[in-house]
C-alpha cells in the first residue's frame, strides 16, 4: 500500500499528525478509519517504508506500529525511528511478547502498548494522550531553547532565582560579574557574595517584588573592580499556578557610557549656551568701551588737563584697554573672535617661551620639556597659542603654592572615532601641560572650562584661563582634554589641528597714503555714542560725516543722492545687518568701499571680502583702517 495521507478537515494547527506502520493493509484501512478526524495520517507498510516517511515527514506527533512484520519488527522499527524522531510511540501486537514490549520500552520508548485486537475508544485515548505529551514536550523544549539562547547571546547580566534567593538559572555576563562561573553559583544566594550594606539592599529588594508581585525599575551606581557604574536592574516576579510569586528575574543593563554621552552632550549645550551668552555679553561691551576708550583718547589729544589730568586720563585708559582684553577672551571662548591660523611648530614656541615662563612663574615652579621628535606643524593661532600656555602655566603654578613642577610635552597622535569626545578623526598635535599641584576634584573638573568660574580667591583670577583656551582649540578644529585627581596632580592637553595648508599674511599694508585725504564718509550704528566717537574720529582725522542710525536710513539717504566716498558701518544691528547692508551697496554701488565695525570679527564675514575693524578701536588704528579701505578703492 502506498503512503497515503487524509485531506485535512478543520484547522490543521489543531489536528497532528499520526504514522502508522502495519504490513496488514486492513488494519492500516481500519486504523485510518478511526483517526482521519483527529489526525494526518501517514500509512506504510513495513519499517524500513515508515522509515523513509519519517524523514520526509518529521512533524510526525505519534507513531502506531504493528510488532510482528516482516523484514523488520516493531521494536526495531521504533529503536530507529527514535535517532529520526521525537514523536511518542505505540506498539500494537497481537501476541503475549513481552519481551518484545520490554524492548520497545528500552529501544523504542514507547510510550503506549495495546494488544489486537483494540477497544476503539482505548486506543483512541491512548493515541490523544500520546499526541498531547509530545506537543507538551515540543513546548517545553522550545521555550528552554529560547531561555539558553537569551542566556547565552545577552551581554547584559541575567539571572533567574527561586523564592529563597537562590541561583536556578544565570548566564556568563551575571557570573563574571559576581566572580565565579555559572555552574559554581547555581544554587547559592546573590547576597553571600556581597558586602554587608549592599547584601541587605538587594534582599530587601527582593522581597519587595516577591511580596508585592509587581516587578521593579530601578537605576543607580554600582560599585566594581573598574570603579563605580551606572545600572539599570529590572526585576520581574514570575508567578505560580496559584498566582501568587514562586521565582525571580533579574535583567541589569549597564548604562555608564550612556550616561556619559547624555553628560558630553549637556556639557557641549551648556558650554555652547555660555558661549553665545558671552559672545552677546562682548559685543555689548564692546560698544560701551569704544566709546569709553574713544571719549578718553580725544580727551588726551585735546591738551586741555594738566599733568594730574593727563596721568588720570592714562590711567582710565589702561583700564579700559584691560577690559577690551577680557572681552577678547570671552570672544575666544564664544568662538566669535578672528583666529589668524598658520602653520605652527609647537616644539619651537615652547621653547621661544622659555623666559618669560620663568620670569611669570617664580622661583619655586620648574619648567620641564619632554617635546616629541619629528613633530607634525599644528594650526594655530601663534599669539593666542602663546597666550593660552602662559595661563595653562600661571594656573599650574596657583596649583602649587609650595613650589613644583611643570612639564610641557608635545606629541603627534592620530585621533581614531570616538577615541577623544567631541573631536572628529584624523591626525593632531598636542601640547600637554602637567603639573605636581593640589588637583581637582570631579565637581570642579565638570565646571573648568566654564567661563568666570574660578576656585582661586576673589581679585586673584577672572575665571577665563581654561575657557579661553578650550574656545581657541575649539575655533582651530582641536579640543582640550581635562585629567585630574586630588593630590595627583593636572594634565591639560590641547589638540591642534595637523596643518597641511600654508598661506600668505592678508594684513593690510601700513603707511601708504590713502585715495583722499577729505572724503565724505557715511557712518552706520545703532548704538549712538558708538556713532558719535567714530564720526569724531573721522572728523578729526579730515573728513565729512553722514550719520545714520540704522541700515534702512543709511539706504534711504544713498538713495536720495547723497554723495558718499566710504560706508563705514556696524555689523549687529536691528533689521538689516551691517553685512547685509554692505551686500545691498556692493550690489547697487560697486566702486563704494566698505569697512565693517564688530565686536565679534566673525571670520565668515570677510569671506565675502569685506575688511573688518574690531571694537573697541583707538582713533589712529581706524585711520590706518579707513587709509587701506580708501586706498583699495
Amino acid at each position: 500500500m502506498p503512503d497515503t495521507m487524509t485531506q485535512p478537515m478543520g484547522s490543521d494547527r489543531r489536528r497532528g499528525t499520526l504514522l502508522v506502520v502495519d504490513d496488514e493493509p486492513e488494519i492500516l484501512t481500519a486504523l485510518e478509519d478511526l483517526f482521519e478526524e483527529d489526525f494526518r495520517v501517514h500509512a506504510a507498510r513495513s519499517g524500513a517504508e515508515g522509515l523513509e516517511i519519517l524523514r520526509r515527514a518529521p512533524d510526525v506527533d505519534v507513531i502506531i506500529s504493528d510488532q510482528r512484520m516482516p523484514g523488520m519488527t516493531g521494536d526495531a522499527f521504533l529503536a530507529q525511528a527514535r535517532e529520526i524522531s521525537q514523536a511518542e510511540a505505540l506498539l500494537l501486537t497481537g501476541y503475549a511478547e513481552l519481551d518484545a514490549v520490554i524492548s520497545a520500552v528500552n529501544k523504542g520508548r514507547i510510550a503506549f502498548y495495546a494488544p489486537k485486537p483494540w477497544d476503539p475508544e482505548g486506543l483512541r485515548s491512548m493515541v490523544l494522550s500520546a499526541m498531547e505529551r509530545h506537543r507538551l514536550a515540543r513546548a517545553l523544549e522550545t521555550e528552554r531553547a529560547l531561555l539558553r539562547g537569551l542566556l547565552d547571546a545577552s551581554s547584559d547580566p541575567l539571572s533567574f532565582k527561586d523564592r529563597n534567593g537562590r541561583f536556578i538559572r544565570l548566564n556568563a555576563a551575571k557570573a563574571e560579574a559576581l566572580g565565579g562561573t555559572v555552574e559554581s553559583l547555581l544554587g547559592q544566594r546573590e547576597s553571600t557574595l556581597l558586602p554587608p550594606e549592599a547584601a541587605a539592599a538587594l534582599v530587601m529588594a527582593e522581597q519587595e517584588v516577591m511580596q508585592s508581585g509587581q516587578g521593579t525599575d530601578q537605576t543607580g551606581l554600582a560599585a566594581g573592580e573598574a570603579g563605580s557604574r551606572w545600572v539599570r536592574v529590572q526585576r520581574l516576579p514570575i508567578p505560580g499556578r496559584d498566582g501568587h510569586a514562586t521565582h525571580l528575574a533579574t535583567i541589569e543593563h549597564d548604562l555608564t557610557e550612556q550616561r556619559m554621552l547624555e553628560e558630553r552632550l549637556r556639557q557641549a549645550e551648556k558650554m555652547q549656551a555660555l558661549g553665545t551668552m558671552a559672545g552677546g555679553v562682548a559685543h555689548d561691551f564692546n560698544n560701551l568701551l569704544t566709546a569709553i576708550l574713544g571719549s578718553l583718547d580725544l580727551l588726551l589729544q585735546s591738551g586741555t588737563h594738566d599733568a594730574r589730568g593727563e596721568m588720570l586720563l592714562k590711567t582710565a585708559i589702561t583700564a579700559a584697554e584691560r577690559g577690551s582684553a577680557l572681552t577678547r577672551r570671552l570672544l575666544s571662548f564664544s568662538r566669535k573672535r578672528e583666529l589668524q591660523l598658520r602653520p605652527a611648530d609647537l616644539n619651537r614656541m615652547v621653547q621661544e617661551m622659555d623666559g618669560l615662563l620663568s620670569r611669570s612663574l617664580g622661583e619655586q615652579v620648574t619648567v620641564r620639556h619632554a617635546l616629541g621628535e619629528h613633530l607634525w606643524p599644528a594650526l594655530a593661532d601663534q599669539e593666542q597659542f602663546a597666550l593660552g600656555l602662559l595661563n595653562l602655566c600661571i594656573n599650574s603654578r596657583d596649583a602649587m603654592p609650595d613650589g613644583g613642577v611643570i612639564t610641557l610635552s608635545t606629541r603627534n597622535v592620530s585621533v581614531a572615532e570616538e577615541e577623544v569626545p567631541d573631536l572628529h578623526p584624523g591626525d593632531y598635535v598636542v601640547l600637554g601641560v602637567a603639573d605636581t599641584g593640589t588637583g581637582m576634584p570631579p565637581e570642579v573638573m565638570a565646571k573648568a572650562f566654564e567661563p568666570f568660574f574660578t576656585t582661586k580667591e576673589v581679585g586673584k583670577g577672572t575665571g577665563l584661563g581654561l575657557s579661553m583656551v578650550y574656545g581657541l582649540a575649539r575655533q582651530s578644529g582641536g579640543t582640550v582634554t581635562l585629567d585630574s585627581r586630588p593630590g595627583e596632580g593636572t594634565l591639560v592637553e590641547v589638540y591642534l589641528p595637523r596643518s597641511d595648508w600654508s598661506g600668505a599674511s592678508s594684513q593690510v599694508p601700513e603707511g601708504q597714503a590713502p585715495a583722499c585725504h577729505s572724503c565724505r564718509v557715511l557712518v552706520v550704528d545703532d548704538d549712538a555714542a558708538v556713532r558719535g566717537i567714530t564720526t569724531t574720529f573721522l572728523n578729526e582725522l579730515g573728513h565729512s560725516t553722514l550719520e545714520a542710525a540704522d541700515g534702512a536710513a543709511a539706504l534711504a539717504l544713498l538713495e536720495a543722492g547723497e554723495q558718499v566716498d566710504l560706508l563705514v558701518t556696524d555689523v549687529a544691528m536691528p533689521g538689516i545687518s551691517g553685512a547685509e547692508l554692505a551686500t545691498r551697496v556692493r550690489a547697487r554701488w560697486p566702486e563704494m568701499p566698505v569697512l565693517l565695525l564688530t565686536g565679534y570679527a566673525d571670520p565668515a564675514m570677510q569671506s565675502d571680502g569685506f575688511p573688518v575693524l574690531r571694537k573697541p578701536f583707538r582713533q589712529t588704528e581706524l585711520a590706518r583702517q579707513v587709509a587701506a579701505v580708501l586706498r583699495r578703492g
